[in-house]
This record gives structure tokens, sequence and C-alpha cells, in this order.
């Protein structure tokens, strides 16, 4: 499942396919010089180190993992230590809990509640720069459309970024969730973060 780049093998990372930001993504990665494939069947799925869910429609794309039989493979490789990160849509998906929408199927993997299109009118499509001491002192980028936020978060759940006072990026071991759209920036800081976390797991596995 590994790439080669420059004479050292590089981790494989996954987009989802179904619906969304996908394209975005793939080219994000490739900028930055990764291995980006999409991913739409189990077989692409197995030949995957990490996987990043898109932002797009939440309802449609949970029809989707079922009408494709990927639910179950993805909460297993993902409870395995599989890398993946949602971003916007992608963490509503992976959330254990969408406030207000109790019937709404998710992956629920991520010990948070978010409330979808939460932060209004004030950033319901606008660039903030963020502050995510994990990616160093420069603010990054973030491009809210309709953004959910982080109502609750678990006690294995580390927030690594806050815009007025709300959870927008948070850690869960392996799994990661963006309230914001990293993809439809030209920093690829995020993308090289995520791909390192990829790294190391198919090191360790």
């Amino acid at each position: 499942m590994r790439g080669e780049t420059s004479g050292k093998m590089a981790p494989i990372v996954g987009v989802l396919g179904l619906q969304g930001d996908v394209v975005e993504h793939l080219d994000a990665l490739r900028r930055s010089g990764l291995s980006a494939v999409e991913v739409k069947t189990r077989e692409s799925l197995a030949g995957v180190d990490g996987l990043i869910i898109p932002g797009g429609e939440s309802t449609t794309v949970a029809k989707l993992v079922d009408r494709y039989a990927l639910r179950e493979p993805l909460v297993d490789r993902i409870t395995a230590g599989m890398p993946t990160w949602g971003t916007c849509m992608g963490m509503i998906v992976l959330s254990k809990e969408i406030v207000g929408m109790p019937d709404q199927p998710t992956l629920g993997v991520l010990e948070i509640a978010v409330r979808r299109n939460a932060f209004g009118r004030q950033v319901e499509s606008a660039e903030v720069p963020l502050a995510i001491p994990a990616l160093g002192p420069q603010p990054f980028p973030g491009v809210f459309i309709r953004a959910p936020w982080v109502e609750r978060a678990g006690p294995g759940v580390e927030v690594l970024c806050v815009l007025d006072g709300k959870g927008v990026m948070v850690r869960q071991g392996n799994i990661v969730g963006t309230s914001f759209h990293p993809e439809l920036t030209r920093d690829g800081r995020l993308h090289r973060w995520f791909a390192r976390l990829c790294g190391r797991a198919a090191d360790a596995a």
C-alpha cells in the first residue's frame, strides 16, 4: 500500500469518491507530492494507508456508503487504526452524534456531537485565519462553507483548533475531523500533516 517518492516509500492516501470535494482533495495531495487515489470500492479501500472523507452532503454520502457496501469495511479499517480525516461533511459522517438529527446515520467512530450549519451567516461562507499549533505559528486559512462545529467532545478527543469558542479541528487517535475545507486553499500543510500520520501508521503496521 506504499508508493515510492524520491527513493522513499510514501503512504498512499485515499479520498472517498462518492460525492463532494473529491477532485479538490486529490489535487491538494498531489500538489504536495503525495500519492493519492480515489476510493469507491472495498478493493480500493484495502489499498490505501489512510483515507480522507471530503466535504459534500452528509445525507447523500450516508446513503451511498450503504449502496456501495462500504459501511462495514470503513468502520473495520478505521477502528483497526487506519488514519482517517473528515472535512466538513466528512467530520459529520465520522461523528457519533448529530445534534437535533438522531435518525441520520453516521459511521459513529469519532466521539463527538456535531451541529450542522452551525456558524450561521457570519461564517456561512468565509475564510478565517486559524491558529493550529500542530502546524506551527503561521495561521492556517480556514475556508468555512455552511460549516458544522463540535458541540461536545468525548474524553479521548483532543481539540486542536477553536473558533468562536467551538471546536473546528479535533483528533481522536487515528481519526481527525475539521469543520473547514483545507482542500480549497493553496496551503498544503494539513494534507502533509495527515500524510505523516498515514506514514507512521503504515510503518507501525
